[in-house]
């Protein structure tokens, strides 16, 4: 039968390491491990034996014994990373005494993106591999890489790069309609993806926030992107009051998180016309669940999001950016993994619904699960306005898959195709 007997002596023992008293906190926590009756104490004593020793190979095994125990062990990971050099400890930032961003000047490295032929802009093409020349169509192959690895959350938070911004891009903000956006390097010129007003881009503008990991690169161009319009509209039987501008590409940022751990359970249900108490444990590894980094077309984006097939995503190279937008985040890492944990939550609650039926009183603990690793990826999108009864809705076409979504209500097709984008349609 468990007993407190463990718990006191791991309790003295983290007193007296606290007070710098090490060999009698050795003493107190060896013994706390030998008469652990619970895995949490047993996690907990080996990782201060982990804190209590200099040789490498014991806090290793200390280390990894905690993890065995309890693979949600946010300080344990922590400090195999700084043992195998992934994270340095002079690096580990106090997250309520973050450091104030740099304001002086920033250099960064930037690539110019002009045809070597003619001098001409050269733009990132739709098929994915290729920059093409605006004006003599030269076509310049791209190496690309398969797409990057998660970055490890434990190690983000710990250095504090998932709340500071520790890479300067260049950005630019729409005059008309307050949207910033980031650009490829020495882009001179913009058009904002959602008012469509023409920019010209001050070059000297420099963002610090972090840079993506991975992009989806855009599947088609604008004249594929307007016939999936066409086709959606006829099929929604919409009559637009206005003519509708051409789609415009944009990309959008977006965390994916993985998450392991338990949740145990418990709750009512009845059985034999009376309640009956229920528990159980929940094991759960997620990988890449999906938060929004920006929210501007969030009630799109929302519906367009699980289309995405991420396995197809490349490495992020600013090269990718010749020609187009790509929406900065205004969700940071730090909190879009609240939401990350609230989505896993929210499917283990359902999945237990579901297996169990009407259960009274579901209680569980979160406690037990934390995010391993996380990513943040560009998103190709088609943006574009249609006006209705006076209104101007939205339309987001999904760059990889073509589906189309908006709020716009279904109101008859006629004249429609009179005024559908001049001659983008011929």
């Amino acid at each position: 039968m468990p007993t407190e007997y463990d718990n006191d002596l791991l309790r003295e023992g983290v007193f007296h390491y606290k007070v710098k008293e090490f060999d009698t906190a050795r003493n107190y926590i060896e013994r706390a491990l030998e008469n652990a009756d619970d895995p949490q104490t047993q996690a907990q004593a080996n990782y201060y034996l982990s804190l209590l020793t200099d040789d490498p190979v014991k806090k290793r095994n200390y280390l990894e014994e905690t993890l065995a125990i309890d693979m949600t062990h946010a300080e344990a990971r922590r400090e195999l990373a700084i043992l195998d050099g992934k994270l340095k400890a002079n690096d580990i930032v106090n997250p309520d005494r973050m450091p104030a961003p740099d304001t002086g000047t920033v250099t960064v490295q930037a690539d110019r993106f002009t045809c070597p032929k003619c001098g001409g802009r050269m733009i990132f093409a739709p098929d994915g591999v290729s920059l093409i020349c605006e004006y003599c169509n030269r076509n310049q192959r791209l190496s690309t890489n398969s797409s990057s690895g998660q970055q490890d959350f434990i190690i983000a938070m710990a250095n504090g790069s998932g709340q500071r911004s520790p890479v300067a891009v260049q950005t630019f903000k729409c005059q008309g309609c307050g949207a910033t956006f980031m650009l490829a390097p020495d882009e001179i010129s913009a058009t904002c993806a959602y008012c469509g007003s023409v920019h010209v881009v001050a070059l000297e503008e420099k963002q610090q926030m972090v840079e993506p990991d991975s992009i989806l690169p855009m599947a088609f161009d604008q004249k594929q992107a307007t016939w999936q319009l066409v086709h959606w509209v006829e099929g929604m039987k919409i009559t637009p009051q206005e003519q509708v501008q051409p789609p415009r590409g944009l990309y959008l940022p977006a965390w994916t998180f993985n998450i392991m751990g338990s949740i145990p359970w418990n709750g009512m249900v009845y059985r034999d016309k009376r309640e009956v108490p229920i528990s159980g444990q929940k094991d759960i590894n997620f990988n890449d669940v999906r938060i929004l980094g920006s929210q501007k077309l969030a009630n799109l984006m929302v519906k367009a999001l699980p289309e995405f097939d991420l396995s197809c995503a490349t490495k992020y190279d600013a090269r990718f950016l010749a020609g187009w937008l790509a929406d900065v985040y205004d969700l940071p890492m730090a909190e879009a993994s609240l939401d990350a944990r609230q989505v896993a939550v929210e499917n283990v609650r359902s999945s237990i619904r579901q297996e169990f039926g009407q259960i009274q009183n579901l209680g569980y603990s979160t406690s037990g699960i934390m995010v391993s690793s996380f990513k943040l990826i560009l998103l190709p999108v088609w943006v574009t306005n249609i006006k209705t009864h006076d209104r101007s809705s939205r339309v987001l076409i999904n760059g990889r898959t073509g589906s189309v979504h908006s709020e716009i209500q279904e109101h008859g097709l006629a004249g429609w195709l009179e005024n559908m984008l001049g001659s983008q349609v011929g």
